[in-house]
Order: C-alpha cells, then structure tokens, then sequence
C-alpha cells in the first residue's frame, strides 16, 4: 500500500450528507481533507428523511453513531382506500442487519454525522467561484478573494452545484410538477405504528406516514405529495392545506397532521437535473451526491446515495498515491463504474412512480389502479426488483471500507 504524500487537504465543496460522509470516510482511510462550506455551518436542508440498509451500513463504516437512529419500518403501497398493493421485501438477513426503511428526522442525520467529524474540518463561508486543474493539482477560488490548492476536488455541493457547473456545464433544471408538504409529530393516534410505513394513493394524491425515532422518542412523519404547477406559489397554510389534501384518505392521517406543530412542518418543490451521466469526473475533479445525482422523494433514496457515495470515494482512494495524476484517474474511473448506472437507476425509478402515479391522463387513471389494485405490477417493480437492486449494493460496497467487493459483487 502507498501513503498519499499529497502535502495538501483533498477539497470537499459542500456540507451535506454527501460532503460530511466524503470527508468521514477519507478520514477513516487516512487522507487529509476540509470541507468548505458556503454558509457559516451546514444546515439540513428539510426535516424528514428515510434510509435504506446501505446507507446504514455506509454511517456505521465511517465512524457513525448508528445506535437508535432511527425507526426500521416494514413498508406498505396501499390505495386510499386501504387495498393492499405492495409489501416490500428484502432479501433475508438485511433487515435484522442494518434495519429495512428506517424513518428518523433530518436534523437528527446532521447531528449524527457532525458529532464524529473532527473539529477544524470544515470552512465555513467558501462560495467557490472558480477552479483551475493545473494537472497535477486544483486551484479553487472563494468569493472572499482567497483560493487554495488541492490534489482532488470533490464537487458535493447539491442540485445546484457551483464545481459542475464550472467542470461541465449544468443541463436544465428539470420540475417534476410535484411539491411535497411533511411534517413529524411525536402526540402517535392509536393505533397508528411506529415500526410501519404505509405510502398510499388515490387517483392524483399521495398521502403517507412511516415510523421515526429521534433521541430516545418514538414518533412518525407524514407527507402529501401532489401535482402542482412550478410557477404557481404553494398555499402559505402549508398544514391546512394538507389536511384539506387528506379528506379522503383514513383518518389517521388527518390526525397526524393535526398532531404536528406549525415548526415541523415544510414543503418542497420536486425537481433534478435529468438522467445522470456516465461520466462524472474530469482530471481531477469528481462529484458526490445531488451534485450529479439529484432525485425525486419517490426513491426514498437521495440522502441515502449520496452517503454511500463517500463510503466509495474513500474505499477507492484509500492507499492511492494524490500526486500521481494516472493514479487518480483511474481510481475516479472506477468510483464512477461503482456508483453511476446505480444511482441513474434510482433517479429514473423515482421520475418514472411520479409519472405514473401522478400525470396519467384522467381517463386512463382507473385502469392504471385497478392495474395496481389486482396485478401483481406494482409489487414485481418496487416490492421486489428495487429492494433487490437497493440490497445489492450491500455486496458492492465490500467488507467495511478497507475490504473491496471482488469485481462483479454487487449484480442484483
């Protein structure tokens, strides 16, 4: 194995999940880095959130705090009106694992992912302007009129990514005219399950609960999610217009969102940059999470790649040589086999359920459900082939982070 003997920091732009868990796992394998920020801190960006077992598996392998972190939930697609549709299933032994859908709040993740970063790491107000590949290393430019040098940058600064769109351009903003109203209440109506999520539709509505824990307390989260014109402004009453969303669905989720304070409510317009690409880096520069792989709610599943993203990064990187251009190359070039045709999957999936379940055409709206009421449809692509594929990455990522997959691991 070879040290790095790069004398300088890699750079992670952006402190969210991707950034946070890029710089963990660096860490974890021994190469220096900062984070630098544009705001004063990281803040989450949201405040509900769900993971899969390989982004569990990927917060415990850097250094994490996974105990109690959230509620692992047996899932459910119901109709509206209870009908049955699907039952998630993962392959044996991953639930008893790692949790199968574990509900938890997105500050809480934060909180969790800052308490076992080192202090110093991150730089906070750094708004990159600019950056220069010189070869053999990168030099970024801040707003503030300073720069620094680096061997790599790793671009995790979300949707709107400044390094991308400086490295490759940024393709169009694409709106899914769909908007997310979600909240989470700790006052639980009997008889609603805190080891449950339950996603249910009517013909043109989305209305769902799933379990959470936070600090010790059991609760449950709750959104709606509906057509909504982009240019439009949302209500300002975001609660009461969610109740008024949920008439028709039963009524424990009418008492959810009655149960919730104003301050744990948000909304928040559903949009990503399109298909991923295949090709992420270029010299010395390579992307994590939103930056590159922006994704609807529908997967579940963005925070969550986004993480699993960093595990790769520093499992790839570990013992590769910083100064030696080739060498790096090659390990971005294997990140991206690793992570891109995965999480374009996810991206596509999630577009393609708010497509379906929510812009057929109103005539063919009663087919599609009684399609999803009395096939088997719906239970083959997200009960089955999607907890698979999810499952599978559990054999790509290895061992832990100094422990590869032998080649081909992680095929469904």
């Amino acid at each position: 194995m070879n040290d790095n003997v790069a004398t300088d920091p890699v750079a992670v732009i952006g402190a969210g999940p991707a950034g946070i868990a890029t710089a963990l796992a660096l860490i974890k394998v021994g190469t220096p880095v900062h984070i630098y920020e544009r705001y004063s801190e990281p803040r989450p960006a949201g405040n509900i959130l769900n993971l899969w077992p390989p982004a569990v598996k990927a917060l415990e392998e850097i250094g994490v705090d996974i105990d109690d972190l959230g509620a692992s939930c047996e899932t459910e697609f119901r109709s509206h009106k209870n009908k049955l549709r699907v039952e998630v299933h993962f392959p044996e032994g991953v639930v008893e694992q790692y949790g199968g859908f574990l509900g938890l709040t997105r500050p809480d993740l934060y909180e969790r992912m800052l308490d076992a970063l080192p202090d110093g790491i991150i730089v906070g107000n750094k708004l990159v302007t600019d950056l220069e590949d010189e070869g053999d290393h990168v030099v970024v430019r801040f707003q503030d009129g300073t720069s620094i040098t680096t061997p790599l940058v790793i671009g995790a600064d979300g949707i709107n990514s400044v390094v991308r769109e400086k490295v490759w351009g940024l393709p169009p903003v694409r709106e899914h005219g769909l908007t997310v109203i979600g909240g989470y209440t700790f006052d639980v109506p009997a008889g609603v399950r805190t080891d449950q999520a339950i996603l249910r539709h009517s013909r043109t509505i989305q209305a769902s609960h799933t379990g959470i824990r936070s600090k010790g307390r059991s609760g449950v989260e709750w959104w709606v999610l509906q057509a909504s014109d982009p240019k439009k402004p949302f209500p300002s009453d975001l609660k009461e217009f969610a109740l008024e969303s949920v008439r028709e669905f039963p009524a424990e989720l009418t008492e959810l969102i009655g149960n919730t304070t104003e301050d744990h409510v948000f909304s928040w317009a559903i949009r990503d940059r399109g298909e991923v690409p295949q090709v992420w880096a270029k010299g010395r520069v390579t992307f994590a999470g939103d930056s590159m792989h922006a994704t609807s709610p529908y997967a579940a599943y963005g925070a969550g790649m986004s993480i699993v993203d960093g595990y790769f990064l520093g499992q790839i990187l570990h013992g590769i040589d910083l100064t030696d251009t080739a060498a790096v190359k090659a390990a971005l070039s294997k990140y991206e086999n690793a992570r891109a045709e995965h999480t374009a999957g996810q991206v596509k999936l999630a577009y393609m359920l708010g497509r379906n379940f929510h812009y057929v055409p109103a005539p063919m709206r009663p087919l599609r459900d009684f399609v999803f009421n009395n096939t088997k449809f719906l239970q083959k692509m997200v009960g089955d082939s999607n907890p698979k594929e999810i499952s599978s990455q559990l054999r790509a990522m290895g061992d832990d982070l100094f422990t590869p997959a032998p080649e081909g691991a992680g095929a469904a």
